[in-house]
């Protein structure tokens, strides 16, 4: 990769990093305030309709959609508005067909006002198309200083908007109508800084090939967030919905790891995987790098979390949801098997074969769907105990078939990951301690709590250093590469 490419990535990276964390900070003091505004059974309707409207979007935002136009080797004017209109189409119709079954899914699920939170939701789908077609092209063009300004505004707005209403006493629907005001910022400020409204003009010219693109890109989409967000509908239908309200604050909980690193990194990978491969670039290096770099950050943070569970949901969430710290834990030691995820996809896309992420996903999912369904007729801690079981079985579908196409052999799996491993190792044992007397009362829970995130730093450092892992380097490498580009980071408001 020359200098300059390495460069774009590192400053897409940056502002990727500032877009994800000061959302992460909004999205923690909301849902601590929240928390304490709304109960677990409010929360569980919450988490519901918006799992329901999610499974939906999920299809048609990938449909036709952001990947289709980042992978696109040489994007027309009329790709980008046929992808747009494509996706309106489908967006429109699907959310008039979700506003009119709302009321027979509340029904489904025995609880009348589970409907006017699903027709709420429903106004999302009309916002996403516009949101998503321009946030794809700035994406492409690895403009993200842009896209952190926008999601800062729409996160700030969700924010205020949510926590005004549940004040107000919206209950449930707070949160809904905040998700809706921060999606229409979202676009509008997308359309304004874009300043290309041709891109919004109708056109069919390319839907073939896009439609032959979007059936892989949309079923990986949907059947993989069905799964994520099938335990909270299982569980609604089974238990009720102070235990959907328990698990969707436990799987929050789990995620942050996810808000804090895959989701920063994520919507730069797509467009950097590809551009690697335009250049003819070895790939499985540059996957079992990625796949070193990743495990040494979440395993330790992973197990951190597991480890001081309670203290980190008494202080953030308060006692009233302390029920959910052995949900916590076991739902953290089932994703350490995730630590590839957010590379799966993108590297199947790269290498020409999008149908085997759709293949993987169906072979693994169906049953782990079984698994968490039968779990939830024994409970919502059945639920969550039944990732330590499905997660890694997904995870070695997704290893397989990603190995055929890369030429991976599970030896070269546990060379590139030994060094990971050790330095978790070493969290788990200087965490431990700290956990021990917090628990035996030598120490509060905030007191406990700051000493073993000091005490994993200090271990993951250590561990780094003995075992010569890469990580280090890159933490060198990249403060370097921050300095020296730190000058005139901010793009000018016209894409180029």
């Amino acid at each position: 990769m020359t200098d300059d490419a390495m460069k774009s990535v590192q400053r897409s990276i940056l502002f990727s990093a500032l877009d994800r964390y000061v959302g992460l900070l909004l999205v923690f003091v909301v849902t601590a305030v929240l928390a304490r505004l709304l109960s677990p059974e409010e929360f569980g309707i919450y988490a519901v309709a918006n799992a329901v409207t999610a499974i939906i979007a999920a299809c048609f935002q990938e449909f036709a959609g952001a990947s289709y136009l980042i992978q696109k080797r040489e994007l027309s004017r009329a790709s980008v508005q046929t992808t747009f209109t494509i996706t309106l189409m489908i967006s429109a119709a699907t959310a008039f067909v979700l506003f009119v079954s709302a009321q027979p899914i509340a029904r489904f699920f025995e609880l009348d006002r589970l409907g006017r939170g699903i027709e709420v939701s429903s106004l999302n789908l009309l916002l996403l198309p516009f949101s998503g077609t321009i946030a794809a092209l700035f994406r492409r063009e690895m403009q993200f200083g842009v896209l952190a300004i926008c999601n800062l505004a729409a996160g700030t707005t969700i924010a205020v908007v949510s926590v005004g209403l549940a004040m107000a006493h919206f209950s449930y629907m707070a949160p809904l109508w905040g998700g809706v005001a921060g999606n229409g910022v979202l676009a509008v400020m997308l359309l304004i800084w874009r300043r290309d409204f041709g891109a919004m003009r109708p056109s069919l010219i390319d839907c073939r090939e896009i439609v032959g693109f979007g059936l892989y890109s949309g079923a990986v989409s949907v059947v993989n967030v069905f799964f994520g967000l099938a335990p909270q509908l299982f569980l609604a239908r089974v238990l009720d919905f102070t235990a959907v309200g328990f698990y969707s604050r436990a799987t929050a909980s789990t995620q942050i790891f996810d808000k804090l690193v895959t989701q920063v990194i994520s919507p730069v990978v797509m467009p950097a995987i590809v551009a690697r491969s335009k250049a003819g670039g070895d790939l499985k290096a540059v996957y079992l790098e990625a796949i070193q770099l990743l495990s040494a950050v979440q395993w330790p943070f992973l197990v951190f979390m597991a480890i001081m569970a309670r203290p980190i949901i008494l202080i953030w969430l308060g006692p009233t949801w302390l029920e959910i710290v052995p949900l916590v834990q076991l739902l953290c030691i089932g994703n350490l098997a995730l630590f590839a995820a957010c590379l799966t996809y993108p590297m199947f896309v790269a290498v020409g074969r999008v149908q085997d992420a759709l293949i993987s996903s169906l072979i693994s999912l169906p049953p782990s769907l079984l698994v968490i369904l039968g779990a939830s007729f024994l409970g919502v801690h059945a639920v969550a105990a039944s990732a330590l079981v499905t997660l890694p079985f997904q995870a070695l579908v997704a290893f397989y078939f990603l190995g055929r196409q890369l030429g991976l052999r599970p030896a070269e799996f546990v060379r590139t990951l030994w060094r990971s491993g050790a330095v978790t190792v070493l969290v788990i044992a200087g965490v431990s301690i700290c956990a021990a007397l917090t628990e035996a009362g030598g120490l509060t829970s905030g007191a406990g709590l700051a000493s073993a995130f000091s005490v994993a730093v200090l271990c993951c450092w250590l561990g780094l250093m003995v075992t010569g892992h890469p990580l280090l380097q890159q933490f060198h490498y990249a403060a370097a590469g921050l300095a020296r580009m730190a000058p005139g980071l901010w793009p000018s408001r016209t894409a180029p």
